[in-house]
């Protein structure tokens, strides 16, 4: 891992609109939770089962936990998305198949920590929903989906790694 090459790589078009989303995502998290705070009740639920029902209860103040595990999560993912040759990857880093793989990491942890946030925004929407008795729960679609923005692109960036990867062996 020591003699991987550091590569500065230039963001594209796509690189700043995950960054701009991710962002506006960021700031919308916080925007939603501290719109509605002062109108929560005071005991609100903090859990959600499998199912998507709530089965914890707590202090309105609980809520700002998810703003701020998200927003903590994007900004440790968007510092270590600066050194992309500490990363783990499923094939010998080289001077030839770096700039891609470093390239294809980085994306793939932009789409991730969006889709984190956006998780995240998720939770404290519905749980605002909830507690204003227009909704009941998650929803049972709410893991399903929540597996689905994690682990599709997880698999379509490890499909793009790989199928560089035939094609310069």
């Amino acid at each position: 891992m020591n003699k991987r090459p550091r590569i500065e790589l230039k963001l594209t078009q796509t690189d700043k609109i995950l960054e701009i989303f991710g962002w506006v995502s960021v700031f919308g998290i916080w925007t939603l939770t501290l719109t509605n705070y002062f109108e929560l009740p005071e005991i609100i639920p903090t859990h959600y089962n499998g199912t998507g029902e709530a089965d914890g209860f707590g202090n309105k103040s609980n809520i700002f936990a998810l703003p701020i595990i998200s927003t903590l999560l994007f900004i440790g993912m968007t510092i270590l998305n600066k050194n992309p040759h500490v990363f783990n990857y499923p094939s010998k880093i080289t001077e030839e198949n770096a700039l891609h793989q470093y390239t294809n990491a980085t994306r793939m942890m932009r789409v991730l920590k969006l889709v984190i946030v956006l998780i995240f925004g998720l939770i404290v929407f519905r749980t605002i929903q909830n507690v204003n008795g227009n909704a009941d729960g998650l929803g049972n679609w709410f893991l399903p989906l929540t597996m689905a923005l994690i682990f599709i692109p997880i698999i379509y960036f490890l499909i793009n790694t790989n199928r560089k990867k035939k094609t310069t062996e």
